[in-house]
């Protein structure tokens, strides 16, 4: 289960999650800033102890249906992105709005709220990572990449990756090549 935590600004926050936590017996890991994944159910009881000792350090837990709908929705965007190509609807906002019957406005706030990023940008974090997956296991050109992930051109997944990797797509594809010539070499060894 994911525990959803609003105002987690420093290390002094993430610490007071973590002892909660593990006062309470749970395995966890952060998955991002303020994303906990809890190993173990949580009881509605445990679930309000919490919530009530992040209180106290200015900190709250989304609630559970909220932190439930916040989970379709990256589950949605994470699935449409996988298995995005060239003529797919790329319409997410109308998308989430009909699979989870909720106005989009709502979604999109609901969102930023406990991922602590936009949708806009969860998507495009999501592009890029697939992205990577085309470049390392599929052996697509760069233009059928950026066509089947719907950018504009080349040239504008190439910007977006640069910024985003500090690499150029050449660059990287490169880099995983060496890497699995690498793979191969210690292997046949």
């Amino acid at each position: 289960m994911n525990l959803y935590v609003k105002y987690i600004v420093n290390k002094r926050c993430k610490d007071a999650v973590k002892n909660e936590l593990r006062k309470l017996g749970f395995h966890f890991i952060f998955v991002d800033f303020s994303t906990v994944e809890v190993m173990e159910d949580i009881t509605d009881e445990q679930f309000e102890q919490v919530r009530a000792e992040l209180l106290k350090s200015d900190m709250e837990l989304i609630e559970r249906d909220k932190a439930a709908l916040i989970e379709k929705v990256g589950n949605l965007i994470c699935e449409k992105v996988r298995f995005m190509d060239e003529s797919s609807d790329t319409d997410f906002p109308d998308q989430l709005n009909k699979k989870l019957n909720k106005d989009y406005a709502y979604l999109s706030g609901l969102f930023s709220e406990g991922r602590g990023t936009t949708i806009e940008n969860f998507i495009a974090s999501q592009k890029l990572e697939r992205v990577k997956e085309l470049i390392i296991y599929d052996d697509l050109n760069f233009e059928n990449i950026a066509r089947k992930m719907h950018y504009r051109s080349v040239a504008n997944l190439s910007g977006r990756f640069k910024e985003s990797t500090g690499l150029t797509l050449a660059h990287f594809r490169k880099l995983n090549r060496e890497r699995q010539f690498l793979t191969e070499e210690v292997r046949d060894y």
